[in-house]
Formats: structure tokens, C-alpha cells, sequence
């Protein structure tokens, strides 16, 4: 009997959350559907909702429903998006085309750079995957970073839109750029399209910069290395998150400006390639010591790109680094909530460039027509105003302020609308002093710097932080400095050459190896760094 009482105890603890859960509502009825996968926040997914039924109507006199799926950030978005392909693309191999599956067939369906002396197993692999119409079931992927997009274009998961060609007046230097400040704006077969502008930022809470003494708060990068702030810096991990893996790149690439500058100007006379290879060296070297540093100076890693403007709101940490729509948005939140204005967002001068978060629409897209109609609407004026307008002004949403920047450069030269702006100041096709990024110099890397940052500042963070509160308090002896400071293991040679080459490896242990050896090497240095420093003193 006992045990019954258990049995029926526990039960009852399990099934109690489900009983006591509020009726959960499905789609509501419409004549048409769409299906997103996005990363984007409730606020921005209630806004485009609200707008594109309502564009939706008076263009076609159908409605229409949004099915959202949110399943986190974009590196989890393109796990899922690669899996569900998979399994459609045998599906379709096996059962529609009657071949038999194989590692290989796996491996080359979706592989951009299958070589020209590939099987031809491989091949007709991959040639029937690009003139197939296998889906996974969603017909558009909105929001991210273009370094995913650009990933998904290349693997054949993206189509091209219409969008090119029913509106070529929106794609041009007076309107959405192919390019600008070396970032790319779309794609030229329109498989992707940029939709909003995207910089990165510091956002500070001023009571717990007075409270830490600080008497000039956080302006550029390198014043997050100040070691009044350690264990106060909220922070992604960028092996998880890819908006705050570009602003980690825009940081080191910041540094290789700086040493461009002044190599040219010390080396007159000198080859310019030259002097070019040696500035981006020593500007990754440079930008890396900056991230060790703010990795020192780190309360955590989040995987989670929205927690440290919320962290920073309520004091629990002092600074962070945001992308410039969440840290703008927290300081409106907060002041709207209390009037104290303590938080501040800044965009640290030359450091940091407007990247796009694209619209893309997907291969097999079960709702083709109505995607379309979206990207069009979200390109469209109209919704271009939901990323800045103030709630309730003209053509603005209806219950939040989204606190971003349209893409299209017209949004901007309308000067009846600086009343209606969020942010009348913001322009970011104007801006001085901007950060140009070349691509040849990290694009390349840019999975390869994210892994590298991670074993760096992640998986070594106690022996980091020892070392810096050890070097800290000895008063920043210049032996300690050396040997902390010192980034022979991780150098730009390194990871574009061994780390890039093991992340490359079909097999994954290469990976795990990699960090692994990388840890075991870091975890000696910043040991020797804190002894030099005890010894010091």
C-alpha cells in the first residue's frame, strides 16, 4: 500500500503542471500561412505580425498567419536547418530517386566546394539536391547575422527571391548597397537580402561605475580591460552566439586599422603589401591581448546574447557588450520604468561597423508565394518604418519600439520624419571615423577566431582570472604583463594555419584535440604569469 501511495505521489507531481496549465492556443484561423524561423525577440516577431497582416489584407483581401519557431540564436538555428535537410534530402534520394544512401551522399549534397575530380556519386548528389525542391517543412529564415546566411546560401539551403528583380530600384548605391564600409549588404543571386542594420556597443549602468570608482565610464574597447572591472563584465561566448562573435571581429579588426595607419606612416617607401601582411598580425595580436583581457575582467560567458543588457539593467553587472538594439532598448526600457537614466549605450568610435541581418527564403519553401509577399513587405517602406518609428506615430508599431536601424538608405532622408525616429541622431550611412572591414583579413577566420577567443578566455577562465587578480594586485609587474600579454599560441598564423586546419578535419576529434593541446598550453602560461606576479611583490 505504501508503495502504491508513492506511485500515485509522484504521478501526481509530474502531471500536476500539465493539468494546471492554461489552455494552450493553436494558429488562428486565416485564409493563408507562414512559416519563420527566426532568432528574433518577441517584440520584434509581435510588430512584423501585427504590420504584415494588415499590408497582407489590403494587398491580396486574404489573411494570413505567421507560424513562429524560435528555438534560440543563429548557431542553433543552422544546426537544426542542416539536420532537417539531411533528413528531407534522404528522403527524397532514397525513396523519390531510388538510390542508396550513403556517408558520402551525406557529406556532398550540401557541400559548396565538392571539388572537380569528386566521385560521381557526390556529384549527382549535389546536382540533384540544387535543382530539387526538398524542404523542411519552413519557408523563411529571418534574422541573424550574414555570416550564417552567406553559410546557408553556399550549402543550397537559400533560394533566390523574386525580390531582385520585382523592385531592382531597391538595390542600388542610393538605396541598399551592394556593399558598404567593406560589409555585404545582399546577395547577387538574391538569396538572401539585408533587411536591418546591426552595430555593436558597451552598455553601462553609472551606478556601478561610481560605484567601482571609475571616474571616466567606458567609451572604446580596450577601457573594458580596466582592472576596476573585473568580474564585471557580462559577455557572450561567440562559439554561440554570431552577432557578438562580429562584434569580437570588429574589435580585432579595429586594431589592424590602427596598425595599418601607423605602419604606413613609420615605412614610407615600403611595399604596401608589405606593410598590410605585418598590420594584420600585429593588429590580430593586439585585439586579441584586449580580448584575453575583457575575458579576465568577465563575470561569465552567456550563451544567450539578450542576458547581459538585462544583467547590466539591474546592476549585476557593470558593463556588457550588446548588440547597439538590445543596449538602446534596455535604456529605454529602464527609463521608461523609473526616470533614473542609468543606463548608457556607446558605440566606441572606429570600432565597430553596421553589418545586416538578412531575410532569406528556403529551399522547398511550402508557402513560397506568401514568403515572397514577406520579404517584399519587410524591404517595403512600410516595413522598414516598425524598425525605428516611436509607437503609435505614422506607420509605427503598435505596442514596442524596436530600437533599429532600417537598411534602406531613403528611411534616413526624410527629414519630416526625425520626429517620428526612435533614434533621429543615428545615421549610419554617415557616420565619421568608420570602421572600414576587409574581409581578406578575418572573414575567413571567423569560425576559427570565435573557437580561438572560447579555449582563450572560456575554457580557461579560472586560470585566467587567477592570473589577472594576481597580476592585479602585484601592481602590474612588467615580467607578469610579458607572459600574460604574450599570444605566440594563438597567433594569426596559428589559427589560420594548425586551428583552422583541425576545425577543417571531416573528423571532430581533430577538434577536441586541438582544444584540448590549446587549454594545456594557456593554462601554463597564465600559471606562470600569476607566480612571476606573487613573486614580484
Amino acid at each position: 500500500m505504501k508503495r502504491v501511495i508513492i506511485i500515485l505521489a509522484l504521478i501526481a507531481t509530474v502531471a500536476l503542471p500539465f493539468i494546471m496549465r492554461p489552455p494552450q492556443t493553436g494558429l488562428e484561423q486565416a485564409d493563408d500561412i507562414l512559416v519563420i524561423i527566426t532568432p528574433h525577440n518577441e517584440a520584434i516577431r509581435h510588430e512584423f505580425t501585427a504590420g504584415f497582416r494588415k499590408w497582407y489584407l489590403e494587398k491580396t483581401q486574404r489573411t494570413v498567419a505567421i507560424d513562429w519557431r524560435v528555438i534560440g540564436g543563429t548557431s542553433e538555428i543552422a544546426r537544426f536547418l542542416e539536420s532537417e535537410y539531411v533528413s528531407a534530402f534522404q528522403n527524397y534520394w532514397t525513396n523519390e530517386l531510388q538510390y542508396p544512401w550513403s556517408i558520402e551522399v551525406q557529406s556532398a549534397f550540401a557541400n559548396s566546394r565538392l571539388s572537380g575530380d569528386a566521385s560521381a556519386e557526390a556529384t549527382a548528389a549535389r546536382e540533384s539536391f540544387l535543382s530539387s525542391k526538398v524542404g523542411c517543412g519552413i519557408d523563411l529564415f529571418f534574422g541573424g547575422g550574414s555570416y550564417d546566411f552567406i553559410r546557408q546560401a553556399q550549402a543550397g539551403r537559400l533560394v533566390s527571391s523574386r525580390i531582385l528583380t520585382t523592385h531592382l530600384e531597391w538595390f542600388t548605391d542610393d538605396s541598399i548597397p551592394y556593399t558598404f564600409a567593406g560589409e555585404q549588404y545582399w546577395d547577387e543571386e538574391g538569396r538572401w537580402i539585408g533587411n536591418v542594420l546591426s552595430s555593436y556597443g558597451i552598455l553601462y549602468n553609472k551606478d556601478s561605475i561610481k560605484r567601482l570608482g571609475m571616474d571616466v565610464p567606458p567609451a572604446h574597447w580596450r577601457d573594458l580591460t580596466n582592472p576596476k572591472l573585473i568580474g564585471e563584465v557580462a559577455l557572450c561566448d561567440p562559439t554561440k552566439s554570431g552577432s557578438i562573435a562580429k562584434a569580437f571581429e570588429n574589435l580585432i579588426q579595429q586594431q589592424m586599422q590602427i596598425r595599418l595607419r601607423a605602419l604606413t606612416s613609420e615605412l614610407k617607401g615600403t611595399d604596401p603589401k608589405t606593410i598590410e601582411s605585418r598590420a594584420v598580425r600585429e593588429g590580430w595580436d593586439e585585439g586579441m591581448r584586449i580580448m584575453r583581457l575583457l575575458g579576465a575582467n568577465a563575470r561569465y560567458f552567456t550563451d544567450s546574447s539578450q542576458k547581459p543588457p538585462i544583467d547590466v539593467s539591474q546592476g549585476n553587472s557593470a558593463v556588457g557588450i550588446c548588440i547597439d538594439f538590445y543596449g538602446r532598448y534596455q535604456a529605454e526600457a529602464v527609463t521608461r520604468r523609473d526616470d533614473s537614466g542609468r543606463l548608457v549605450y556607446v558605440t566606441p568610435r572606429g570600432g565597430t561597423v553596421s553589418s545586416v541581418d538578412p531575410i532569406g527564403l528556403l529551399r522547398g519553401a511550402p508557402n513560397r508565394e506568401v514568403a515572397e509577399l514577406f520579404i517584399e513587405y519587410t524591404l517595403s517602406m512600410t516595413g522598414q518604418k516598425l524598425w525605428n518609428f516611436k509607437v503609435d506615430t505614422p506607420g509605427g508599431p503598435t505596442r514596442f519600439a524596436l530600437r533599429r536601424l532600417p537598411v534602406r538608405k531613403e528611411f534616413y532622408a526624410e527629414p519630416d520624419w526625425e520626429q517620428y525616429r526612435s533614434d533621429p541622431d543615428a545615421e549610419p550611412y554617415f557616420g565619421e571615423d568608420q570602421l572600414i572591414y576587409e574581409p581578406a583579413w578575418t572573414g575567413r577566420l571567423f569560425r576559427e577566431m570565435a573557437f580561438a577567443i572560447r579555449v582563450m578566455c572560456l575554457d580557461t577562465h579560472n586560470e585566467l582570472v587567477e592570473a589577472w587578480r594576481a597580476v592585479i594586485a602585484a601592481g602590474m609587474p612588467p615580467e607578469a604583463m610579458k607572459v600574460l600579454n604574450d599570444m605566440s599560441v594563438l597567433s594569426y598564423d596559428q589559427v589560420s594555419g594548425p586551428i583552422k586546419g583541425a576545425l577543417s578535419a571531416k573528423n571532430k576529434v581533430e577538434e577536441v584535440r586541438m582544444a584540448n593541446e590549446l587549454g594545456t598550453k594557456l593554462r601554463a602560461q597564465y600559471q606562470l604569469a600569476a607566480q612571476l606576479a606573487r613573486e614580484s611583490r
